[in-house]
């Protein structure tokens, strides 16, 4: 019997080609929340605070169908398509506020691109369950 449950959220795109979330014991480990929408598709293309929220909304309901939620985040990876800081701040203001006074330790990164056509914002997170 595997040790590793794969999680994957009924409200989020069933068109990906993985599982949302892996859990081992406690430890929640996610796919990068991408900025789509039920259908699939990419929202706000252009737009990297706009991708940043539905990120983060996406990355919440793949928490919680792991048993876990913001607070029990322990650190994340933040990937920005763009070589311009101020895109780089404007996704990481976006994921900050989201977090609230919960504040792990967090990689922020600017990359070439991302894997979706038009996707600009993509954050992956390691979890406990409580």
């Amino acid at each position: 019997m595997s040790r590793v449950e794969l999680v994957r959220a009924p409200s989020l795109s069933g068109s990906v080609p993985y599982a949302y979330a892996a859990v081992v014991d406690d430890l929640v480990l996610t796919a990068g929340a991408c900025p789509l929408d039920e259908a699939g598709d990419v929202v706000h293309p252009g737009d990297v605070a706009g991708q940043a929220r539905q990120v983060m909304a996406n990355l919440v309901v793949a928490l919680e169908a792991a048993g876990c939620g913001l607070a029990d985040v322990a650190r994340t990876t933040v990937h920005v398509a763009s070589a311009d800081r101020a895109d780089l701040v404007a996704a990481w203001e976006v994921v900050r506020a989201a977090f609230g006074d919960h504040d792990p330790p967090s990689t922020l990164l600017g990359v070439a691109c991302l894997g979706y056509r038009d996707q600009l914002v993509e954050v992956e997170a390691t979890a406990v369950r409580p």
